[in-house]
């Protein structure tokens, strides 16, 4: 099969600028980008209209919740969701049923993938088996081949001897260890949203920064310590910002995440009323934070300590997400809104460079977990094609995703995925 890609405008990363070229595969790799070639006939031609064409975004942590949680999202709609949001790879996280903490258990999610994933998705495996952040660790030898990295995300692993000796196995696995950090003795039963002004007015308990933070610190040591490639999910607080800041001055070998909704809101957009049903859309782990932590993510994101943008693509039941502030489930969805957000509400505004945002939800992210792909000569295809002057706005009765509770509903976007392409795959075509 060869294809040939006409009529868009095409990232260049060393320009920074989106350029007027023609792309042309052969069997799902690019093997020409410039103009028309006359030595290289086609089986099929794509017109591209005009519009924008960047690499597939990739998203270092998702769930898709399959198997064990197909009322919450499937592999099928959740794949489909992520190539509506220009993803043409995922890396999915590893709280399911069975959990994939052994060769065996890891079979039964891949075969779901291989039957239904309309993108590349990668599972994780487990830190921990059974995923319980204690107790006895997965065969990481045994697990490596077939996983992206390793997270008990969910969880953080609760002792400095279990982390440390993830870390040794995983090193030796050549593997990386994608943790979340949450210290729940400093966490009061029943909080759900963070420690600060909100919480105070409301009377309701919080959760402190330092509960991710302090295992944030914990896990720099033993990294340090280990040489274990270790990485940092969905950062919140401006105090681990800073300790990741130090880290990387160290050459500590780490990097860490934050998501779209950490870097767009904070506890001051939380609804008035915690009860009300539906400002479960605004409940996730960690929480929106104040406003500072807000504008210490940006700052970390634009000097580079913060190397990806993952969205933590979290479905729930609508019944879950239905029980307000104090009661619904934790995590929201965002895979489809991500590119949209993110470009109208901080490239637009001037905040953030398109370059940089191409190379957070891009570039950085397939670098650090070795996930090849892209639209360069050589790359196996994985395109993503915008409309950079659509004028919509979030819906969550339109997402492909089961999940649809999101803090952004009604937000204006100035930007719809048109086309996402995995190999000779048209994952999402609305040409």
């Amino acid at each position: 099969m060869r294809t040939r890609y006409t009529g868009g405008m095409l990232w260049d990363p060393e320009q920074a600028a989106l350029i007027r070229e023609d792309l042309w595969t052969q069997d799902g790799t690019v093997a020409w980008r410039g103009p028309q070639s006359a030595d290289f006939p086609v089986d099929r031609v794509i017109d591209l209209k005009g519009l924008a064409v960047f690499p597939g975004f990739a998203d270092v942590h998702v769930h898709l919740r399959e198997p064990g949680f197909p009322y919450k999202e499937t592999i099928a709609t959740g794949s489909l969701a992520c190539a509506r949001g220009g993803y043409t790879v995922v890396c999915a996280m590893p709280n399911l049923n069975p959990v994939p903490d052994s060769p065996e258990h890891l079979a039964v999610e891949e075969d779901i993938i291989r039957r239904d994933a309309v993108i590349r998705v990668l599972p994780y495996g487990s830190i921990t088996r059974g995923q319980k952040g204690e107790g006895e660790l997965t065969d990481m030898a045994a697990l490596a081949g077939r996983v992206c990295g390793f997270s008990d995300d969910g969880r953080g692993v609760k002792t400095a001897e279990t982390m440390r000796a993830a870390m040794e196995r995983c090193r030796a696995a050549d593997s990386i260890i994608s943790a979340h950090c949450e210290e729940l003795s400093l966490i009061p039963p029943g909080a759900g949203i963070h420690d600060g002004q909100y919480a105070a007015r409301h009377g309701l308990p919080g959760i402190p920064s330092e509960s991710e933070t302090a295992q944030i610190r914990r896990d720099i040591a033993l990294a340090r310590e280990t040489g274990c490639r270790y990485h940092v999910c969905h950062v919140s607080a401006a105090a681990s910002v800073a300790a990741i800041r130090a880290a990387k001055a160290e050459r500590v070998d780490i990097t860490c995440e934050t998501a779209p909704h950490y870097l767009l809101l904070c506890d001051e957009d939380l609804p008035e009323d915690p009860l009300a049903p539906d400002s479960g859309r605004f409940k996730m782990n960690p929480p929106l934070r104040g406003r500072k932590d807000r504008e210490a993510l940006l700052e970390g994101l634009l000097d580079g300590t913060i190397d990806c943008i993952a969205t933590d693509h979290a479905p729930h039941s609508a019944e879950e997400k239905s029980r307000g502030l104090t009661g619904s489930a934790m995590g929201i969805v965002g895979i489809e809104t991500a590119f949209p957000l993110l470009y109208t509400h901080l490239v637009e505004t001037g905040k953030v460079p398109l370059a940089l945002l191409i190379d957070r939800l891009c570039v950085r992210p397939r670098a650090r977990f070795r996930l090849g792909g892209g639209i360069g000569v050589g790359d196996r295809l994985e395109m993503t094609v915008f409309d950079l002057q659509a004028d919509t706005v979030v819906d969550p009765a339109d997402f492909v995703s089961k999940g649809k509770a999101t803090p952004f509903a009604g937000w204006p976007l100035h930007a719809a995925c048109r086309l996402t392409a995995v190999g000779e795959n048209l994952a999402w075509n609305l040409l």
